[in-house]
């Protein structure tokens, strides 16, 4: 929503600012009794284990014969860990909606950032008279990864759940990851007593290691059937319909995601570009019109020359989504093979996408795709 004559007290907005940044989206009734209470002991807990980190800081360079004195200790956990590391998580966490859209991407890119970091962090002794500001670079970059890995984590980890056994799975995983990170440390350890001894070796290992990091990474995010709607996988699924008549399973269209770049046009799905403001996508001597042709429906389609731009009411879900997919995809096959107008096109397809509707939608469930939200990142959707 904008705002365009904000006439709220000043503290309202300060306010209201807070909770946008700080609380979920739709709060307090997108979440369940009991959450404000849970988060005021959250915010105390990670309070009072913060000021315990400066005092273990302080002891730590203290058996290690540095002789720090409180300010110093205080100053360097704070500019080098925390500071600039969390200021790195308070820019992410804005981002929370873009990675419910886009899990996988965002997985990928935590994990380089954090090689960024790391990266930052090798490299410091190069230029020790810079080390407060490589480092606390470093540490913003893997600030930003800590919060992009840990709020895509829960998606990847459900889309594996079978049974309900997403507690299971999360433990599990856990579990693999600390026996081999201890691994890790053990072979880095001897690493940094041989071959890495010197600077020479480390500017070989470190890229070689962060290489084999990200590919990894990349080839668990191919692997991982997210049965969530965004817009690349509805695009998916609705060209495959159309031109097959075949309904893709979540583990089918694993393989054939963009990772990098998943905005990209599907023609076979109507060249639908989704999330554009309302007022951009329509020309107001059309918005009646449009209504018009899909009455009572949580959408509105306005085809271009190069592709058909979709905005979504406010509270549409994945099922109002799959059907504007459905009919952009039918116009544009009807187009090409036809001279009516664009209006009597849409009519057209309006009517197919329905008749077409509930075995489509049914045996898209069966599949195991989740429809009941449409996750478009931060796309801008309207309200009558």
């Amino acid at each position: 929503m904008k705002l365009l004559d904000d006439a709220r007290p000043v503290y309202r907005r300060v306010v209201e600012s807070f909770l946008s940044k700080f609380f979920p989206s739709g709060y307090p009734y997108s979440v369940n009794e009991g959450y404000l209470r849970y988060t005021q002991f959250r915010a105390l807990q990670h309070f009072s284990s913060a000021a315990l980190s400066v005092l273990s800081t302080q002891s730590l360079l203290f058996a290690a014969g540095l002789r720090p004195t409180p300010a110093q200790a205080t100053a360097v956990s704070w500019i080098l860990k925390d500071g600039m590391q969390h200021v790195g998580k308070l820019i992410c966490s804005n981002l929370g909606a873009r990675m419910d859209s886009e899990p996988k991407r965002w997985r990928i890119l935590a994990d380089v950032l954090y090689d960024l970091g790391t990266g930052l962090e090798v490299l410091s002794p190069l230029c020790p008279h810079l080390f407060l500001e490589v480092a606390g670079l470093g540490n913003f970059a893997k600030g930003m990864a800590v919060v992009a890995a840990r709020a895509t984590r829960l998606p990847i980890y459900s889309s594996f759940a079978k049974e309900g056994n997403l507690s299971d799975l999360f433990a599990k995983g856990e579990a693999i990851s600390t026996l081999f990170n201890v691994l890790g440390l053990g072979v880095g350890i001897h690493l940094a007593s041989t071959f890495c001894s010197s600077m020479q070796g480390k500017l070989v290992a470190g890229p070689l290691l962060s290489i084999v990091h990200v590919c990894c990474v990349v080839e668990e995010m191919r692997a991982t059937p997210v049965n969530t709607l965004n817009p690349q996988r509805t695009a998916m699924i609705v060209a495959d319909f159309v031109k097959t008549g075949k309904i893709s399973s979540p583990a089918d269209l694993r393989y054939h995601e963009d990772l990098l770049f998943p905005g990209r046009l599907i023609e076979d799905a109507g060249n639908v570009k989704v999330g554009q403001d309302l007022h951009r996508a329509v020309r107001p001597s059309k918005l009646r019109e449009l209504k018009e042709i899909f009455p009572e429906e949580k959408f509105i389609l306005s085809p271009g020359n190069r592709w058909t731009d979709l905005v979504l009411e406010q509270n549409a879900s994945g099922e109002d989504a799959l059907r504007a997919w459905l009919v952009a995809a039918y116009a544009l096959s009807m187009k090409k093979s036809s001279h009516e107008s664009t209006f009597v096109t849409l009519q057209d397809a309006y009517a197919k996408m329905n008749s077409v509707f509930d075995p489509f939608l049914s045996e898209l469930q069966a599949k195991g795709w989740y429809t009941d939200r449409f996750l478009d990142g931060t796309g801008s959707r309207f309200s009558w």
